[in-house]
């Protein structure tokens, strides 16, 4: 009986994300508070939850396509540059009570989990003595869909728990789940992470990963 293959995402030069091994394709959205402050990650609608399973998807990266999230051949039309042109960060680490943070700043997509009008996970980290900081800030990391934010050695039992799968952000990036393997066209392959997001406007400086750019072009897309 042959295996299912792990899923799999190979970036094609100057085109889409080609997606293989049968992941879930799912959309999410942050909901917010009163203040805009993003607190969780929702499932938008429900029947329509999901797009259609399939065994291989071409997922666009030019952020132009008339069929998102999928692509239609738009990046040959506007000559798209898809250079990858991402760089492997450091990753810093900040010592807790019961916790410890670690922070690779070049992969921040800037989805705002990391701090409220008050404070932020930083600065929370000198308070985790307290349990109810402590799970504040563990909820925060976790939520951070870039994989900036993550929990140092001894601590990686905290990191959420994802099939694997990848997740359109209204409006936003790619959020690619569970350490699905993300390779270049060339053969090179990234870092694996348990949670990464992957720019689909087209205009990230950092490809292939989201650097937020998607919020001043004012890029939409479910």
């Amino acid at each position: 009986m042959n295996e299912q293959p792990a899923p799999k995402i190979v970036i094609q030069e100057n085109g889409p994300y080609e997606v293989t091994g049968e992941p879930i394709l799912t959309k999410r959205a942050q909901s917010e508070s009163i203040y805009g402050e993003p607190l969780d990650w929702d499932l938008v609608g429900t029947e329509d939850a999901d797009y259609e399973r399939r065994k291989r998807y071409l997922l666009c990266r030019c952020g132009q396509s008339n069929t998102k999230p999928y692509c239609d051949g738009t990046h040959e039309k506007i000559d798209f540059d898809g250079t990858l042109t991402a760089t492997r960060g450091e990753r810093t680490r900040i010592e807790g009570v019961g916790i410890s943070l670690t922070d690779d700043q070049t992969l921040c997509e800037h989805a705002g989990f990391c701090g409220t009008r008050f404070t932020n996970v930083w600065a929370m980290m000198e308070f985790t003595k307290d349990p109810e900081v402590r799970e504040r800030a563990r909820r925060m990391i976790a939520n951070c869909p870039s994989g900036r934010l993550g929990f140092g050695p001894g601590y990686e039992d905290l990191e959420p728990e994802f099939e694997p799968s990848v997740a359109t952000i209204k409006d936003g990036p790619l959020w690619v789940r569970g350490g699905i393997e993300v390779d270049s066209h060339d053969g090179e392959t990234f870092q694996k992470l348990n949670r990464m997001t992957l720019c689909r406007c087209g205009r990230s400086e950092n490809k292939p990963y989201c650097d937020g750019s998607h919020k001043d072009a004012g890029f939409q897309a479910d």
